[in-house]
């Protein structure tokens, strides 16, 4: 695995001004499993403040938790100073915390595999949980009490099961235990948008479908989305299957709409600001939505519809959505049907996209059409005459448009 030179110039540094300094957890994972990973947070015993003395360019992003930001040659490292999480209150962050050791500082930290340390000059792990051990058997385990560190933190939850998917490791069964046993307490300790990310980084890793199986096997899902309470697990599977064959483009919400079928545009978007996803995201649904009942009208439909729905960046995403939930027979014809009419209608695609349609406003001026409401609709009418009938000559349209 690559190792970036400025996290060892940060550990080199610490070191020379007399304190240790270690790469820290997910990083330390992925280098025993030789996953590639530029991830690299960085522990280390000195205070927040000497961090910030020793590097020119630094954010102090968390201070009173001891979490510094150095930035070197435009790259960002997080570097926390060992600790203590005392006083967990709310079930997500500690009220206080104490300076400590390395050693006490990998114990506060979640499940095994991701409480070791690494000494990039010594080229050393220091292991302090076990968490060699476990990787080796492919187990997630919380470290120490498990049903004390979901308390401390009950996104815990999820993340067990994101990362049991992610490697495909079973989570030791007193993990398991505790994760059923706090189900239930998921809310109001975490925030929506904690549990959005978590979504969102099981499906970069094209996890999501076994991650949504297994957070309704915890009963998780049933807490994120209480309409699904009822919803059984060979009825999700079944909702969901389509979702195996999405293209890597689909975004994350048009997996979850599919736990939520035969809703309206408005009923989704409700899903969506429950969920406090961006309105990027918000689009991609709407149009996404629209898509769907323009594939179900059983009248032909004029070409000018079909190139501008075409245009759209995300025609070809929505298309291979659709497709996915098509009988496989029916699959390769859908989408060559789309790929052939999209083909026919290219230059007009091509101009709709670059705002170049065939007649403009200056060409209606010459024929004698003052501006104003009625140019505007004679705009509308002559590009869509030019894009059913593929005239791309501006005079030709204007004598469709029969202006005497």
């Amino acid at each position: 695995m690559e190792e970036h030179p400025q996290a060892r110039e940060i550990v080199e540094t610490l070191g020379k001004a007399g304190f240790v300094a270690y790469y820290a957890g997910g990083w330390v994972r992925d280098l025993l499993l030789q996953h590639p990973s530029d991830d690299i947070d960085i522990a280390t015993n000195a205070p927040p403040e000497t961090v910030q003395a020793l590097f020119p360019h630094t954010v102090a992003v968390g201070i009173a938790f001891g979490i510094v930001v150095v930035i070197i040659d435009g790259h960002q490292y997080e570097v926390a100073t060992f600790r203590q999480d005392l006083d967990y209150l709310d079930g997500r962050r500690p009220s206080r915390i104490e300076f400590t050791t390395a050693q006490e500082d990998a114990k506060r930290r979640d499940f095994t595999i991701n409480g070791m340390f690494y000494d990039p000059i010594k080229n050393e792990i220091l292991d302090y949980v076990d968490g060699q051990k476990d990787l080796k058997a492919q187990l997630i385990r919380a470290i120490g009490n498990p049903h004390e560190r979901i308390k401390e933190d009950r996104l815990r939850m999820i993340r067990a099961i994101r990362l049991s998917c992610r490697f495909n490791f079973r989570i030791e069964e007193k993990t398991q235990q505790a994760i059923l046993a706090h189900s239930s307490e998921l809310f109001p300790a975490v925030a929506i948008e904690r549990v959005w990310q978590e979504f969102v980084k099981g499906n970069n890793f094209g996890k999501l479908y076994p991650m949504i199986i297994q957070l309704h096997q915890f009963h998780l899902l049933q807490e994120i989305f209480p309409s699904l309470k009822n919803l059984t697990l060979e009825e999700l599977k079944k909702q969901m299957g389509p979702t195996t064959y999405y293209p890597q483009a689909a975004p994350v919400i048009a997996h979850l709409l599919t736990l939520f079928p035969e809703r309206t545009l408005q009923e989704e978007l409700e899903i969506c600001h429950y969920l406090k996803i961006s309105n990027i995201e918000q689009k991609f649904v709407t149009f996404l939505h629209h898509a769907k009942a323009l594939i179900q009208i059983n009248e032909p439909l004029e070409k000018v519809e079909w190139a501008y729905f075409y245009a759209d960046k995300h025609a070809d995403t929505s298309l291979q959505i659709l497709a996915a939930h098509l009988p496989i027979k029916e699959k390769e014809l859908f989408l060559t049907k789309h790929v052939n009419q999209a083909a026919n209608l290219q230059k007009s695609i091509d101009q709709i996209r670059s705002n170049d349609l065939v007649l403009k406003s200056h060409h209606l001026m010459q024929a004698g059409v003052k501006p104003g409401k009625k140019m505007g609709e004679l705009l509308n009418e002559g590009n869509r005459i030019a894009i059913n009938e593929q005239i791309f000559d501006p005079q030709s349209i204007i004598e469709k448009l029969n202006l005497s």
